[in-house]
């Protein structure tokens, strides 16, 4: 969302700086340090945290708890069912495809993460079978292949060396089909994961 952020002032993150603004709301996430929230009402400020999600269900759940805490249920609950709309008409997926993300970073997700279950969603499988976030699987791309790479990445981010940059890893991107990711899509969980599920997949079945 940084066309909608544009124009909109930007203060340091200290507390002091904060205060100063007197400001009648704030909205955090995980910035500040644990005693924050805590800090910031003591000091007479209502603050409301952005809760974590790791599924779709607690996407929409975040959306609802957030729109309410901001006297915009009703928005809150539009965001949820355009969400459940779109989902709802996502092109089919051929066959049991499997699906390796990947990142300049050289860093890949497998089972028990948000990127896993947007697979599931776009009806695809996770080539990664390891739980959690770690390298690329280079050892096992020399002898398998996914059906599919799912590449995220931002346009405007310089990444140094990294296994993404191993001639195994540039193989997969050069021979296997690649949806191109926007790195925004998935880093965190918000409503517009919908954007990278259905380019999933729409990729998946071409």
């Amino acid at each position: 969302m940084r066309d909608s952020a544009s124009g909109i002032p930007q203060v340091p993150s200290s507390a002091e700086d904060i205060l100063a603004l007197q400001p009648d709301l704030i909205v955090r996430s995980y910035g500040g340090g644990p005693n924050a929230k805590a800090y910031f009402e003591q000091a007479g400020v209502p603050v409301v945290q952005i809760g974590w999600a790791s599924d779709l269900a607690g996407v929409k759940q975040v959306v609802r708890n957030m729109a309410t805490a901001l006297s915009s249920a009703k928005e809150g609950e539009a965001l949820v069912a355009e969400m459940d709309a779109r989902l709802a008409t996502l092109p089919k997926a051929r066959g049991n495809s499997k699906v390796l993300y990947m990142t300049p970073g050289g860093v890949t997700s497998g089972p028990g993460s948000l990127v896993d279950e947007m697979f599931k969603e776009a009806g695809l499988s996770n080539f990664e079978t390891k739980p959690g976030w770690h390298a690329l699987p280079l050892e096992r791309l020399v002898s398998e292949q996914p059906d599919l790479i799912a590449y995220a990445s931002f346009d405007s981010h310089v990444t140094p060396w990294s296994m993404a940059r191993h001639p195994i890893a540039r193989k997969q991107i050069r021979d296997v089909p690649t949806v191109k990711l926007e790195g925004a899509w998935t880093s965190c969980g918000g409503w517009f994961l919908v954007d990278a599920i259905e380019a999933l997949a729409q990729g998946a079945a071409q």
